[in-house]
């Protein structure tokens, strides 16, 4: 909070507001009906020279102007006398402080005082109606009963079961599950069939069809002739290739050589150069791996014993395989569990919403600050001179302002103490402030209520609600109350949040003792913080 400003208007209000008075108040009546109409009445008497301006207001306080009336002038010698009037009115009883307006004379600015007013009820003639009994309270039935909750538990249920079902089945379409061959040859192929099926090339996605094709080819060398064919390139695999053939005595011809290179250079192509083969092309090609792969597989020599060629199958593939199974079953394991928790939260997150309310759940499951507050270990402590004994859930913390504050506004002040907790952006803040003069000073607390009225407004409040009453406390001590409600703005956001605020206004030995309390209005637990602060001020007489 700007609690510069605060202090710098509390000490004009105190002590140096005083100025010429230029314009007088009064209003026609002090206490009213509800609804009935207050007459404000502004009187200023001026050069017929001057220029005066008064505001057009839709509210002055927490009174609403019903009605503007037009600027009567009166000739007086060489002078003129303005008078304006404003119709205000309240629909809610209580009394209320009609704060001091801004009029510009000559571009100067002057304020008129401020006026407390007293808005009642209206009185029922008993004697003269027939009075009854209080009727007991009526359940309206409007045919809906309670089922409606349980169809939405049993909806929200079921939404949270498909969802689980469509997640899981996803991932599962998602996941390229390898299937185990007898033999590498059978492995390939069934994907050189499986390839077809997919029509690739016919959908225009040459450059995937190539990169499967060639995969495959190259899948069924390694694990058959064991040389590392994914890693290598076109060249590496050819000279691997016949290498491997000399080693094992395969009998390849150069023309099957030749053909599976022709094959892997047109994909190397089709992928990093984008070349487009035509159809035919495409077709041999794919023909040329499939007598490659099988005439590969017919030149491993026979004579390997079975046993021996099991041993010779590629380890990494295994492992690979291996891997992935029990990768599978954990994934499943992880989805299955994750998806039971989920479900169990939300069945019981459901069911207190149901049978509870929203504001349970949110209160106890997801947390509420002045929940929390209330319910923390509370601090009872004496803060300032005169000094304020009063209990609150947090320590207030000493805020230093003398190095702040205007050098007129401090020579007037013998000592000032301010302590706080939290700020207006906050869910709940809390400040205490006490000011001794240096001289024997009359302070006026519906001025001082009023001029810290106007510091909230200039951090941000709008739509200002005011009441004010007296106030006592356990001791005795009387003082000022005014409470209400404003909407904060928030300058970043441009969001509104409705803020309710209760302020003690005490005046000893010509030392001033506040205490200023902010929380969202309809908090139920901002309010019994509150309430408990309040019950406990105790107030200190100034020490010298």
């Amino acid at each position: 909070m700007k609690l510069k400003l605060y202090i710098f208007l509390l000490l004009l209000s105190t002590a140096v507001f005083s100025q010429q008075k230029q314009v007088e108040t009064s209003i026609d009546t002090t206490k009213n009906k509800i609804g009935a109409e207050f007459k404000l009445t502004l009187k200023t008497v001026v050069s017929s020279k001057s220029k005066v301006v008064f505001p057009q207001l839709k509210n002055i306080g927490a009174l609403e102007v019903i009605e503007s009336y037009p600027i009567d002038t009166l000739k007086k010698n060489d002078q003129y006398e303005l008078i304006k009037k404003y119709g205000l009115t309240q629909f809610d009883s209580g009394k209320y402080t009609i704060p001091s307006i801004k009029i510009l004379i000559d571009k100067a600015p002057f304020l008129t005082d401020s006026l407390a007013v007293e808005v009642t009820n209206v009185k029922l003639d008993t004697l003269q109606q027939k009075m009854y009994e209080i009727k007991d309270i009526t359940v309206v039935d409007n045919g809906l009963g309670d089922w409606w909750k349980y169809v939405l538990g049993i909806l929200i249920i079921l939404g949270i079961g498909a969802f689980v079902y469509w997640y899981i089945k996803k991932r599962q379409q998602k996941k390229i599950e390898e299937e185990v061959y007898k033999t590498p040859i059978e492995k390939a192929t069934s994907l050189l069939n499986s390839l077809e099926k997919k029509e690739l090339w016919q959908k225009g996605e040459i450059k995937e069809y190539y990169s499967e094709l060639t995969d495959i080819a190259r899948n069924y060398i390694e694990e058959a002739i064991q040389i590392p064919a994914m890693e290598s390139t076109t060249s590496e695999l050819i000279q691997g290739l016949k290498t491997a053939s000399t080693k094992k005595k395969m009998s390849l011809s150069t023309e099957t050589v030749e053909n599976l290179e022709r094959v892997l250079r047109q994909a190397d192509l089709v992928k990093f150069a984008k070349s487009k083969p035509l159809e035919f092309e495409i077709t041999e090609d794919r023909n040329k791996i499939q007598k490659a792969i099988l005439t590969l597989d017919n030149a491993i020599p026979t004579e390997i014993p079975v046993e021996e060629e099991d041993l010779l199958l590629n380890e990494a593939q295994k492992q690979k395989q291996i891997q992935l199974q029990l990768k599978r079953k954990r994934n499943k394991r992880i989805i299955t569990a994750t998806a039971t928790v989920v479900f169990l939260v939300t069945a019981t997150t459901t069911y207190f919403i149901v049978t509870k309310g929203f504001n349970f759940v949110k209160d106890n499951v997801i947390g509420h600050p002045t929940k929390e507050l209330l319910e923390s270990d509370w601090v009872k402590s004496e803060y300032g001179n005169p000094g304020v004994l009063v209990e609150t859930p947090k320590v207030l913390k000493r805020i230093d302002l003398t190095k702040t504050l205007p050098k007129e506004g401090l020579a007037l002040v013998k000592e000032m103490q301010t302590f706080g907790y939290g700020s207006l952006i906050d869910n709940f803040s809390i400040m205490v402030s006490t000011l001794k003069y240096k001289q024997e000073t009359q302070i006026d607390l519906a001025k001082s209520l009023e001029v810290t009225l106007k510091t909230i407004e200039a951090q941000g409040a709008r739509n200002m609600i005011v009441k004010q009453e007296d106030f006592q406390t356990n001791e005795g001590i009387t003082g000022i109350k005014g409470y209400g409600t404003f909407s904060n703005i928030d300058k970043n956001s441009k969001s509104s949040t409705k803020m309710y605020y209760e302020i003690l206004l005490f005046t000893q030995d010509g030392g001033l003792q506040q205490i200023a309390i902010f929380h969202q209005e309809g908090d139920t637990y901002g309010n019994e913080i509150a309430e408990r602060i309040l019950n406990s001020v105790e107030l200190k007489k100034a020490s010298n």
